[in-house]
């Protein structure tokens, strides 16, 4: 890890050399939060509810994915990045080095400017945990944290799963977008109102309904049962089948001879 927080260093201060760039840059990601946020106030002006979540609960749904998602685009934007390493034939010289793979490719790359999409939702759960005036417990406590958790842990499992589909297809622009983007904008509402098909699909194929929709049904004070509140837990799980694969996908690798 001491590799990793060196690199971290280095790319903080390569941003920091050019300060205008990078305030510009940390607006536009703040400003691409806020149209998210924004469309989901525009839709509760015409419901008050959505199959019976109100606003301030969605938006807690849709701040706790953001969350996860804006972590990995910051500390493992390496992973996301990962086909540019294939192209250019980076990831050979990666090999050669007697280092973790995964934490050298931590290593390669980081977007400080991502830091105002994980600001902006933090904010938002605060706004709307405030909002909420929850009962809180100590378990009602640890169960958020790990909602929070569990959303790094299971966007950074997706962002292995795309690493491993570049090592067959080069580029993996598409099947990242479908897996990251296209899955983070179903979850950040509670995948509840879905029908049975996609609330299937987002709970036991990607996990989503463990990192924010089963346990919030227990924060929420809708379930009593002390399973919702640790099935946060269950992405460690899914994480076992992503490293597998990556590592499986790293033997099959042939340079592209860049």
């Amino acid at each position: 890890m001491r590799l990793y927080f060196k690199a971290f260093k280095l790319n903080i201060r390569s941003f920091m050399q050019y300060k205008a760039s990078f305030i510009l840059s940390f607006i536009s990601q703040l400003i691409t939060v806020f149209s998210y946020y924004f469309i989901i106030i525009a839709l509760f002006t015409k419901f008050d509810n959505i199959k019976g979540f109100t606003l301030y609960e969605v938006l807690l749904c849709f701040g706790i994915i953001q969350f996860g998602f804006s972590f990995n685009e910051l500390f493992a934007r390496g992973l996301d990045q990962f086909d540019r390493l294939i192209i250019d034939g980076g990831f050979d010289r990666l090999l050669l080095r007697p280092k973790n793979i995964i934490i050298q490719v931590l290593s390669t790359d980081s977007d400080l400017t991502k830091s105002a999409r994980l600001l902006e939702s933090f904010v938002i759960i605060i706004i709307s945990l405030i909002k909420l005036n929850l009962s809180w417990t100590f378990l009602k406590a640890l169960t958020l944290i790990l909602m929070l958790i569990s959303s790094c842990i299971i966007f950074f499992g997706i962002f292995l799963i795309s690493a491993s589909y570049c090592f067959f297809t080069i580029q993996g622009l598409e099947f990242r977008n479908l897996l990251a983007d296209g899955g983070k904008h179903i979850a950040q509402y509670p995948i509840g109102i879905f029908k049975k098909g996609i609330l299937y699909f987002f709970t036991f194929i990607i996990p989503y309904g463990f990192v924010n929709y089963y346990p919030l049904l227990y924060l929420l004070g809708r379930k009593d049962n002390m399973l919702y509140a640790f099935s946060p837990l269950v992405v460690l799980i899914y994480l076992v089948p992503c490293f597998s694969l990556f590592y499986k996908a790293c033997k099959r690798y042939a340079s592209t001879g860049s």
